[in-house]
């Protein structure tokens, strides 16, 4: 594998580890939300991640000499999680029902602070691939001179 394709691979890491961390902070923020524009509590969000071949160059995509073990990985979605909320009895809250629950996000923030935690390590890892990827292909560089 070339240095090319493993900086593609870093970065897919980058974006895809980037947008769970911004769905996983939305999920935090709105842990006691009750209403929301579409209605009812907010709806924690989950990112559906997904791979392919990691492609190199233009002419190996039209040629077909695609390396089936090197892999990218992407977010291909966010979903809504379809847990039910979590009913409190509050009768003086605006959003309580006529038997006084008030339906509030089924999200627990510390297994959110712990998803957080593996997301960041992930970008964290794939940060330094990339620095150590861009540091060989300078000292090939320096060598070639």
């Amino acid at each position: 594998m070339d240095l090319l394709k493993s900086m593609k691979i870093s970065a897919s890491g980058l974006r895809a580890n980037l947008k769970r961390t911004e769905a996983i902070n939305s999920n935090i923020a709105n842990a006691q939300t009750t209403r929301t524009a579409e209605g009812g509590p907010y709806r924690p969000k989950k990112v559906v991640f997904g791979s392919e071949p990691a492609r190199d160059s233009f002419s190996e995509v039209l040629e077909g000499e695609i390396d089936a073990q090197a892999q990218t990985v992407h977010a291909t979605e966010v979903i809504n999680s379809d847990k039910p909320p979590v009913l409190k009895y509050d009768p003086t809250h605006p959003d309580a029902n006529k038997e006084g629950y008030v339906a509030y996000p089924n999200i627990n923030v510390m297994v959110e602070m712990a998803d957080l935690l593996t997301a960041q390590r992930a970008y964290e890892a794939n940060m330094k691939s990339l620095k150590i990827t861009k540091g060989m292909a300078q000292k090939a560089l320096e060598i070639g001179r």
